[in-house]
């Protein structure tokens, strides 16, 4: 499908955004991903993500970068399950490299659950 891309407006960059979201965003965590969140009301803008696996549980660049892709991928292919205007934080926090399947199954839940409290 031609909306499940991941452009660079998709992506949230900037020290001051990203230190925003870290600071007065709410939490959400499912299985292997803690995340921050922040809901801009009445914004039509593109919902923008940030992901981080952290240096202290990863020493091998090789294993952060495939964590982030797997991270990025499953938010691409279910990013309508979450609407406009929402800024995310996303934090893997396990120690061990979860398959595909089980981070797919994590964003579901994350996803869905900032949506339930987004429109509440």
């Amino acid at each position: 499908m031609a909306d499940e891309t991941l452009s660079k407006s998709e992506r949230l960059c900037g020290a001051t955004s990203v230190a925003e979201v870290f600071e007065h965003g709410k939490g959400v965590t499912a299985g292997c991903l803690r995340c921050k969140y922040l809901v801009h009301e009445g914004s039509e803008e593109l919902s923008r993500i940030v992901v981080s696996v952290p240096k202290r549980n990863f020493k091998r660049a090789v294993k952060r970068n495939l964590l982030k892709r797997r991270i990025r991928e499953s938010y691409r292919r279910q990013k309508a399950l979450l609407g406009p205007g929402v800024d995310v934080l996303f934090i893997y926090t396990l120690k061990e490299v979860l398959p595909y399947e089980a981070v797919y199954a994590d964003m579901t839940a994350v996803l869905n659950a900032i949506a339930d409290a987004s429109r509440a």
